[in-house]
């Protein structure tokens, strides 16, 4: 069973966490973990998110993020099917 819909504000903080499949790495080195930082800075343009701090771990990734528009979803998905199509 999927879970709920987030329900989305303007103005809210959020943590965001995403994983690798069944753990797997996210990162295979340096290069990858700046590709990544790269379509964050990116999809602070694009959807006007605020990215306040971020922890790139091994086989997964934390956010706090603020959306001044009520878009935390398409901005993450555009972040992760970029970087997925980049690994």
């Amino acid at each position: 069973m999927a879970r709920p819909l987030r329900i989305e504000y303007a103005g809210a903080f959020y943590h965001v966490m995403h994983r690798g499949n069944a753990g797997s790495d996210l990162f295979q080195g340096d290069r990858d973990r700046e590709k990544l930082l790269e379509y964050f800075g990116k999809a602070v343009e694009r959807y006007e998110i605020k990215v306040h701090t971020y922890c790139l771990m091994t086989n997964h990734y934390h956010l706090l993020i603020e959306t001044p528009h009520p878009n935390l979803s398409q901005a993450i998905k555009w972040i992760n099917v970029s970087y997925a199509a980049y690994f």
